[in-house]
């Protein structure tokens, strides 16, 4: 088994991206608002991609209790990711402080698009962290156990 990111991930992954590059040519003080967003968005997506995402491709295989060859490999991003927990949380409260600011602009030029993107990316980034990187570390923490029986 490769380890992939789930699909599902990758594609809205690529939205927000297309929708933000979007808003980024509206132009005014919405589009350098989006452009903030971006800064801040941009490396972190990459962090997640790198190791906090993978786990999340054995989920279906481990709910099923099928073997997971590449095992190790998820147990290392799995730990990884609950190292840089904090760190990935800080990121998420710059992220959201940058959308509150490219709501603000939105609002103010009235690009009611703009801001129906930064509630989309503030849900999104609620649901990484009350479900998708606890599971994460959980298919991690669960395969670990698994090789200890």
């Amino acid at each position: 088994m490769e380890i992939t990111i789930p699909h599902a991930i990758q594609a809205e992954h690529r939205e927000l991206h297309a929708e933000l590059a979007e808003i980024m040519t509206l132009g005014g003080k919405t589009a350098e608002a989006a452009q903030d967003v971006r800064d801040v968005l941009h490396p972190h997506l990459l962090a997640e991609e790198e190791f906090a995402m993978p786990p999340l491709g054995a989920l279906k295989a481990v709910a099923a209790n099928e073997n997971v060859d590449e095992a190790p490999r998820i147990i290392e991003f799995s730990s990884r990711l609950r190292a840089e927990l904090p760190r990935m949380l800080e990121e998420h409260r710059g992220i959201v402080q940058a959308l509150a600011e490219l709501e603000h602009a939105a609002e103010e030029e009235r690009q009611p698009r703009a801001g129906a993107f930064a509630e989309k990316l503030r849900a999104h980034a609620e649901m990484e962290e009350e479900v998708l990187y606890p599971a994460a570390i959980v298919v991690g923490d669960y395969l670990g156990l698994r090789a200890v029986q």
